[in-house]
């Protein structure tokens, strides 16, 4: 994992971790990778990863059977998807949307380019899962 320099690296690993959720390579119920096994996997303090992994379980995100480890909760998902979704529209998209209007884009342009992004990105998942 490659740590941009503008952002705290804790906040790196679980945004890192939600991904695996959210892509699925982490389903929910599945136990995830032990705090001192990423540690060594990132190389990074075992006190960043048990931050990072503290963050989300106080987002109930992952949740921790005692005893047994840290798990993917239930709706963990869900939970990210709504936790982004507020951070994307309190403080990216209004700059989106400056940035949209001062460029004088308009919404068919938008939603043309969106539509080829999607499309793309369906090719990649599939063509993936052809590789597996």
């Amino acid at each position: 994992m490659d740590f941009k320099e503008n952002e705290p690296i804790y906040l790196q690993i679980a945004g890192a971790v939600s991904e695996n959720i959210l892509t699925g390579k982490w389903p929910a119920g599945e136990k995830i990778t032990s705090i001192r096994d990423l540690a060594i996997e990132l190389e990074v303090n075992p006190n960043t990863v048990n931050r990072a992994y503290e963050l989300l379980q106080n987002q109930e995100v992952i949740i921790n059977k005692r005893g047994m480890g840290l798990f993917v909760a239930a709706d963990g998902a869900a939970k990210i998807k709504a936790i982004r979704k507020e951070r994307f529209m309190q403080q990216e998209l209004p700059d989106f949307f400056r940035n949209i209007q001062l460029l004088d884009i308009e919404l068919d342009d938008l939603q043309q380019v969106y539509q080829q992004f999607k499309k793309d990105n369906q090719l990649q998942k599939d063509a993936g899962h052809e590789n597996q």
